[in-house]
């Protein structure tokens, strides 16, 4: 049977430049009527609402507000908050969904619409193509007796930082830690900082004064160096960078150099490994390194690989019964604390792991050996399916051959442009440009002939 296809939702719910596409005020009236009808079914259901500090979330939120409001759905809005915050609040409030309305990592042009269930979780893939079947209907507004009411929760702010705190154990303390913090002038701004200040850490603040235009703008996880030179000025032990929602991390330790996600995975599960608590399972992605696959591997553990996307990373962890995962990006979940991707929450585990073995974030992340990878994106002009060309399978199966156990070959049509992504990974820097060569001018090759 074919697999539906999905018209507005992505990996990540919908997302793209503010006044085209989805991303209007017509559009999101009409989703937040299809969200109610679809998410919302039970009598007095209630729906949270959370956004980012993008100039463009007050409008979309009200957009969704009236959706919401004319399929019957009490509204209960959160401000700006980040993304897990959303998915922790829908749990505790009992509510039916949570809606974020955010573009992460993206510039302030760009906005985005995502979704968490009752639970606490992405939504599923059939629950997305039931909401988009509803948007096609004709918009019905409840009787005027039944429309649905909007709250504001005053104190969201203060529940979730209590819950990052939880996370940590109750006697531990990060006193003696001077740590430079960077929000991204996101909507971590008024959180991050706070929570690593009531653990006892000092901390120095970056990107905490959003104007609605500065959101992830030469700050935070995609733009790192203002930080890097920030934890070389101030002599701090490391740095903490979060994107515009929270859901992802990217670290720096004291000699200034970055710390990405696959290093920050590898810590984290190492450490749940070395005190029992974790699993021998650990969930990375295709583009996860070779390097941390052979650092787990030294201390019994298995990386899965699942496609590129933080829900998926998730299934594979409830696939595998592994309790941490993540991608190289930055977005790290760790299932023993809560559903989702959590920039703060990882930070924290990182930072645990800091105190309990005395050794500095450098340290910590040494023992895992990158292997340089050789990144190469060919525009294919809308031709189709040469990922499974006999010819460029045959020069994949080649290379993979030659690399043997030192190294892979990955190739992929993007699903967001025309272009075909090839990466060859190795111990050898040279030896994996060269290799890349190879299969980038076979494909360029077809290109060209069809």
């Amino acid at each position: 049977m074919t697999k539906q296809q999905k018209h507005f939702f992505g990996t990540d719910g919908i997302r793209g430049r503010l006044g085209n596409g989805a991303i209007t005020p017509e559009f999101v009236l009409k989703l937040g009527w299809a969200v109610g009808r679809v998410l919302a079914k039970e009598k007095n259901s209630k729906v949270l609402i959370g956004k980012d500090t993008r100039i463009s979330g007050y409008m979309l939120e009200s957009a969704l507000q009236a959706g919401l409001s004319a399929a019957g759905v009490d509204i209960y809005l959160l401000g700006p908050m980040p993304t897990p915050a959303i998915a922790y609040l829908t749990r505790t409030f009992h509510a039916q969904a949570g809606i974020v309305i955010s573009a992460s990592h993206n510039p302030y042009y760009d906005n985005g619409i995502k979704f968490f269930t009752s639970e606490g979780t992405k939504l599923a893939e059939a629950i997305e193509l039931e909401i988009e079947a509803m948007i096609e209907e004709p918009l019905i507004t409840v009787e005027s007796s039944m429309l649905g009411k909007a709250h504001r929760i005053d104190d969201a702010r203060g529940r979730y930082i209590e819950f990052c705190k939880s996370t940590v154990p109750l006697k531990m303390n990060f006193s003696g830690l001077k740590i430079v913090v960077d929000c991204a002038n996101g909507a971590t701004y008024h959180v991050a900082p706070d929570v690593f200040k009531e653990l006892g850490a000092e901390v120095v603040s970056m990107g905490v004064k959003p104007n609605g235009l500065n959101i992830n703008q030469n700050c935070g996880s995609t733009e790192p160096q203002l930080l890097q030179d920030a934890v070389l000025e101030h002599q701090a032990d490391l740095g903490v960078a979060l994107d515009g929602d929270g859901d992802r991390l990217i670290m720096v330790d004291h000699r200034g150099e970055l710390v990405d996600g696959d290093s920050l995975l590898f810590i984290i599960a190492r450490s749940q490994k070395l005190r029992g608590k974790g699993s021998n399972s650990v969930v990375g992605t295709q583009m996860s390194n070779l390097g941390l696959e052979h650092a787990l591997k030294e201390h019994d553990m298995v990386l899965h690989r699942s496609q590129v996307g933080d829900r998926y990373v998730i299934e594979m962890l409830k696939e595998t019964g592994g309790i941490v995962g993540g991608e190289a990006s930055g977005h790290i979940i760790c299932l023993d604390k809560t559903t989702t991707g959590d920039g703060i929450v990882a930070a924290l585990q990182v930072l645990c792991e800091v105190i309990r073995t005395g050794n500095n974030l450098h340290e910590l992340q040494s023992s895992m050996i990158k292997f340089p990878q050789t990144l190469v994106n060919v525009r294919v002009n809308q031709v189709t399916n040469l990922v499974e060309d006999e010819s460029v399978l045959a020069i994949v199966d080649s290379v993979e051959k030659r690399l043997g156990s030192e190294g892979r070959v990955l190739i992929r049509a993007s699903g967001t442009e025309p272009v075909i992504r090839v990466m060859v990974e190795g111990r050898d820097l040279g030896l994996t440009q060269s290799l890349a060569n190879e299969v980038v001018s076979v494909i360029e090759a077809k290109v060209k002939d069809a």
